[in-house]
């Protein structure tokens, strides 16, 4: 696929297009939004009931490993998606290369899983 100069045109058009529409919504919402502060607005909201304890109580490290987790197998499905887009075209060493990262995932999982990593206390 060859790229000509009338595509990077259009492309750089539509991106600096895209830069001022998004700051013009921005800038939108910031004029016409309210800014009424009172008590109620800027209070912790707990169901209609005050709060029972401090709300910046600390979360146990487990809720960030489980993120951090999530996070690095939901990028693996995000290098598979275009990989398969064009897997007709890479033929033996593409496959062979998605063969070792997906082992090398398989392996890191299987590596959390032993490790406890995963494990709910």
């Amino acid at each position: 696929m060859v790229l000509y100069r009338t595509d990077i045109l259009i492309l750089f058009i539509s991106f600096i297009f895209l830069i001022f529409f998004v700051c013009f919504l921005l800038f939108l919402t910031f004029l016409l939004s309210p800014r009424l502060k009172n008590i109620e607005k800027i209070s912790p909201y707990e169901c209609g009931f005050n709060p029972f304890e401090d709300t910046r109580s600390a979360f146990e490290v487990h809720f960030y490993l489980i993120a951090l987790l999530f996070l690095i197998f939901d990028l693996e499905i995000a290098f598979l998606l275009p990989w398969m887009l064009v897997m007709h075209l890479l033929q033996f060493a593409g496959f062979w290369i998605i063969s070792l990262f997906l082992l090398i995932l398989t392996l890191g999982f299987a590596y959390e899983i032993f490790a406890g990593a995963i494990d709910w206390d």
